[in-house]
């Protein structure tokens, strides 16, 4: 019976989040992102583990995987596959560690973490969750330093001026060329372009939401 309920619930906290991400991304102008958000978590490498260590969609089952297991099959699966990670991005072996991530990946990367702050936390959700969250893990995200200002300011915005302010084509694009399109110095050295301050990286999870 446990398993049955857990393979439900888990199903359930799966297609609420896509629905979540999918309405974000539409006001975002990327819709077809949306569409395809995280189709990966279907597949049986993830949705059964998902199913094992489900967390009654409170967090992530990828945390609990990781600290019975170690590591998480369904996180190495999902990280590879799906493109608004940042993680899928970096490669420690490449002249450039960790590129600039591709603009409708990068809002995604966003709507994906707004939409889990709003599905974990809940009732208590306020507009400033990302932003407190992001603040506090950017620094060990293995991510361009471009991107991370882009990020960092999308994030400080929807704090202050709200989710209709920010979640718009015009906007986003705007803060995103207003980094991307940058002439510093230090882009010359590769080892500048990306945060990356150890190796116990935890991915932005919504407050305590795990990775994926």
């Amino acid at each position: 019976m446990r398993y049955v309920l857990n393979f439900f619930g888990h199903l359930h906290t799966i297609n609420k989040h896509r629905l979540k991400v999918f309405i974000l991304c539409c006001k975002a102008g990327i819709p077809v992102q949306g569409l395809l958000h995280d189709l990966s978590k279907y597949s049986p490498t993830e949705f059964f583990e998902g199913v094992k260590y489900y967390a009654k969609g409170k967090y992530s089952p990828i945390l609990n995987a990781k600290k019975d297991q170690g590591y998480s099959k369904a996180w190495l699966h999902h990280k590879g596959r799906n493109k608004h990670h940042h993680e899928y991005w970096f490669d420690y072996a490449a002249p450039l560690k960790a590129p600039v991530i591709p603009y409708k990946y990068a809002v995604e990367m966003i709507c994906d973490m707004i939409a889990a702050s709003k599905n974990y936390q809940g009732k208590k959700y306020t507009d400033m969750a990302a932003y407190y969250y992001w603040n506090k893990v950017r620094d060990n995200c293995m991510v361009n330093r471009k991107i991370q200002g882009f990020m960092t300011e999308v994030f400080e915005t929807l704090g202050a001026n709200g989710e209709k302010y920010t979640i718009n084509p015009k906007y986003l694009r705007s803060v995103y060329d207003k980094y991307t399109k940058k002439k510093e110095k230090e882009d010359k050295n590769e080892e500048n372009n990306f945060m990356f301050s150890g190796i116990n990286h935890v991915h932005f999870t919504g407050c305590l939401r795990g990775n994926g």
